[in-house]
């Protein structure tokens, strides 16, 4: 195995940047080219059919399925001349990954001719085999059909000669099979319920949407390291390898010059991107060495969580171009940063206000505050939640670490923002405000744009900071389908501005003027969600004290947090907000459970084959070498020299004695753990098996071969190292 270590060594120093032209001067001459959206279907619909798929989009209207058949027509007439010649339903499984089945325009006419036909049947509904997808229990083997349904306001788009169409997934019996189905149940939730809150103070709102903006970081090796490491091509980490004596520790990676090579490949997938409407903004060096992130402009959510999976499709496929490895998984090597999947919400109205950025007056900041409050109690309400939508085999290697994210939920507001708050806290709720009173607090909320003006401050330790005019959940894991964390987000928000809606209409039925109700049901949600709040160091230990004492909740166990997703307050919240019911709660529960099982089982079965098949021949091959050294001694010198001599070596030959031992023993103990667990029926025990029993055993077996690796001759050594992986470009 060594010699294939230094057979990719040679190839990664050969490796040239590949030249990408641009296809114009200017983006904007070609961004969208590969996308169906409104300038093309004004060309290619009739006005009818154009107006009907507006007002689907606009107001959710369903498509009358003869309107269907002349927006199918147009869709194959503008894709068969960009060259298509297969048409696919798009879709998002509960794999965290995309799901696509081609077809052929063609059909036989009845003459036996091969003519191309797409009509509106094929473009609204299709029937893909849902028993291979997870579902949790809610579609069995022999209940096969499954239903993935155009989704209107996520245009089609063209990749590799195949016209994509996106589409939600669902059960024959209704369920949502996927994450498009609740985040689009989510999003009019919230339309609904902030729109109403909205009409408080401007009746000219008729639509609230979600916006999103997600920061993706992600690390790039060469092609050959990484097929000489099984464990990267099979769990998609680094199962062993010792720290590289320089790694981040000089900062000198975070914003510095793009290598060649790398920078290519940005250009190249950027390219890509801006043909299918995907507006990739920012690019740079992320804090690890070989890390890096890209981030759109926002967009409105639906539309933004199909871009960031189709980019990353996207980025997998032009990396391999470059000869490079895209890794997406949240912690693809140890001791030096991981990578996360920053999302940027916020919410926006028809008219275009963005409802969590400051206004001009008095009258516009109570809005903003109004919003910002809300989302601050449904953060603080539904903790848990949230923590369970970032929870992963992949994540929980960050969870409770020193990064984003913390295992504590709480929320960044900035010293000056939350000292705004303090100070309506602080005005009586008990009576009446006297004139002066008004007076004052409409000054003061009248500040809030210099005070966010100065407020440049970012607290990279929160999970959840609001950062100006929006907020960042930056919990969220760079692999993870951005949905599932949105649709609790939207969810939770919602639910939290239909109570605020409740309660406002209560007082103002006992005669309490508008304005002072809104802000005497401010004022207590102010106070009953400040243990939410934190500005400080969310990593310090001094903290975890702190949140024990405000009797927030700390679980670093990955199905420990998903016990969240089935508490009765979850259920119930969704529920109400129409978004899941409780059979696609328990469905989709259990799929995040098996998917944890099935990852840690992977992992230790990887680590086990690699450990007994590749480490222990290896250390044991050094340690004969040693053996016949010293043997070597003994015939030379006499015995003192010798003694002195050969002390060191004997050492060492013991030394690797404990670590050969503690490998085989580790890896039997693991197996039998396995085993045990494997042997569970239920599947949220099964998880928490492999959590507490089976789970350890790779940190427990990574630290002997991380030993064995810096013992073991450099030229012997089979897996390419941590300095070589990070390095090498």
């Amino acid at each position: 195995m060594a010699h294939l270590r230094f057979q990719a060594l040679q190839e990664v120093l050969r490796r040239q940047p590949i030249e990408v032209k641009y296809p114009s001067k200017k983006i904007s001459d070609y961004y969208g080219i590969n996308v169906f959206d409104k300038q093309k279907m004004q060309k290619y619909l009739s006005i009818e059919a154009y107006r009907s798929v507006q007002k689907s989009i606009d107001k959710g209207i369903r498509i009358d399925r003869k309107i269907a058949d002349g927006v199918a027509a147009g869709m194959k007439a503008w894709a068969t001349e960009k060259g298509a010649t297969h048409y696919t339903h798009w879709f998002h499984p509960l794999t965290d990954a995309t799901a696509e089945k081609h077809d052929a325009f063609i059909e036989l006419s009845d003459t036996d001719v091969v003519i191309e036909n797409f009509s509106g049947s094929a473009l609204v509904q299709q029937e893909p085999d849902a028993s291979s997808f997870p579902s949790g229990g809610i579609r069995n083997t022999f209940e096969a059909r499954g239903y993935t349904a155009w989704d209107p306001s996520s245009p089609a788009f063209i990749v590799d000669n195949t016209l994509s169409i996106p589409t939600i997934f669902v059960s024959y019996t209704g369920e949502a099979l996927d994450h498009k189905t609740p985040l689009l149940r989510s999003m009019a939730a919230i339309d609904k319920a902030a729109t109403e809150v909205c009409l408080y103070f401007d009746r000219s709102v008729t639509k609230v949407y979600p916006t999103l903006g997600s920061e993706q970081e992600y690390f790039l090796i060469d092609d050959a390291l990484f097929h000489a490491r099984p464990d990267l091509v099979l769990t998609d980490r680094t199962l062993m390898g010792h720290a590289s004596a320089k790694d981040q520790q000089l900062e000198d990676h975070y914003f510095s010059s793009i290598p060649e090579r790398v920078s290519a490949f940005m250009k190249d997938f950027e390219i890509e991107a801006y043909k299918l409407g995907i507006p990739v903004k920012t690019r740079h060096n992320e804090v690890a060495p070989n890390q890096f992130e890209c981030a759109p402009i926002f967009e409105e959510a639906n539309l933004a969580t199909d871009h960031n999976l189709l980019l990353m499709d996207l980025m997998k496929t032009i990396s391999r171009r470059h000869s490079f490895k895209i890794l997406f998984h949240e912690k693809p090597f140890a001791d030096v940063n991981g990578s996360g999947k920053h999302c940027n919400w916020s919410l926006v109205t028809d008219n275009g206000i963005n409802l969590l950025a400051p206004g001009k007056t008095p009258r516009t900041n109570l809005l903003f505050l109004t919003f910002l409050v809300n989302t601050v109690k449904a953060v603080h309400e539904h903790a848990d939640l949230l923590r369970a939508t970032i929870s992963s085999a992949g994540n929980a290697h960050r969870l409770g670490g020193n990064e984003a994210p913390p295992a504590i939920m709480s929320v960044f507001l900035g010293d000056r923002v939350s000292k705004m708050l303090d100070l309506i806290e602080q005005e009586v709720t008990e009576r009446k405000m006297t004139p002066d009173e008004k007076t004052e607090l409409k000054l003061n909320i009248g500040k809030i744009p210099q005070i966010l003006l100065d407020n440049t401050d970012r607290n990279r330790t929160s999970p959840f900071a609001f950062t100006g005019n929006r907020f960042e959940f930056r919990a969220v894991g760079a692999s993870t389908n951005v949905a599932s964390p949105i649709i609790a987000l939207n969810s939770a928000v919602a639910d939290q501005l239909v109570k605020f809606n409740s309660e406002v209409q209560v007082l103002m039925k006992k005669k309490v003027k508008k304005d002072e109700a809104i802000f005497q049901v401010l004022r207590k949600y102010i106070i009953e969600s400040k243990p939410i709040r934190f500005e400080g160091n969310n990593y310090g230990k001094e903290w975890i004290r702190e949140a024990a004492k405000r009797k927030l909740s700390n679980i670093k166990d990955v199905p420990e947090s998903m016990d969240a997703f089935l508490s009765q307050k979850t259920i119930d919240m969704y529920s109400r907000q129409g978004v899941l019911d409780k059979r696609e709660l328990e469905g989709r529960t259990k799929v995040r459970l098996e998917m944890y099982t099935k990852r840690i089982q992977i992992e230790a079965r990887v680590l086990g084959d690699i450990a007994i098949n590749h480490i222990l021949p290896t250390a044991i091959k050094y340690q004969s070498e040693l053996i016949e050294n010293v043997r070597g001694l003994k015939e030379i010198f006499d015995e003192d020299e010798y003694r002195e001599l050969s002390a060191a070596r004997l050492d060492r030959i013991k030394e690797i004695t404990g670590h050969i031992s503690g490998i085989m023993a580790k890896v039997g103990e693991m197996i039998e753990e396995r085993k045990k667990a494997n042997r569970i029926e239920d599947t949220r025990k099964r998880a928490g098996t492999y959590s507490i029993k089976v789970y350890p055993y790779l940190a427990d077996i990574r630290e002997h071969i991380d030993k064995l690796e810096l013992i073991v001759d450099n030229e012997t050594w089979p897996l390419p190292k941590y300095r070589e992986l990070l390095f090498v470009r």
